[in-house]
């Protein structure tokens, strides 16, 4: 059985940077896309940045030039660096994976991360 194993979380004040890892692992064949969502309290999750197994990325418009999702393909691990960081940046951040393993595709997540951007 896959899974998505997040780390990198924590309390940063604004303007701050932090760094999100999130490394896949068990019986896997190939991992396209993976990616990072965030819901922040009182809202519905939403995708933050995702990048394809090609390295095409995808972000939403609140983090772009703020974000950067990298992926190493090598050790199924993607990253979030997440720099300028806002209070509004505030949730909790989602590893997902769509991945082939035992022969099907399916989507994963991760167990999430908190991360706070607080004076």
């Amino acid at each position: 059985q896959a899974q998505l194993v997040e780390s990198g979380g924590g309390l940063v004040q604004p303007g701050g940077s932090l760094r999100l890892s999130c490394a896949a692992s068990g019986s896997i064949f190939s991992i396209n896309p993976m990616g990072w969502y965030r819901q922040a309290p009182g809202k519905q999750r939403e995708l933050g940045a995702s990048i394809t197994n090609g390295g095409n990325t995808n972000y939403a418009e609140s983090v772009k030039g703020r974000f950067t999702i990298s992926r190493d393909n090598a050790k199924n691990t993607v990253y979030l660096q997440m720099n300028s960081l806002k209070p509004e940046d505030t949730a909790v951040y989602y590893c997902y994976a769509r991945l082939y393993s035992d022969y099907v595709w399916n989507n994963y997540w991760g167990q999430g991360t908190q991360v706070t951007v607080s004076s």
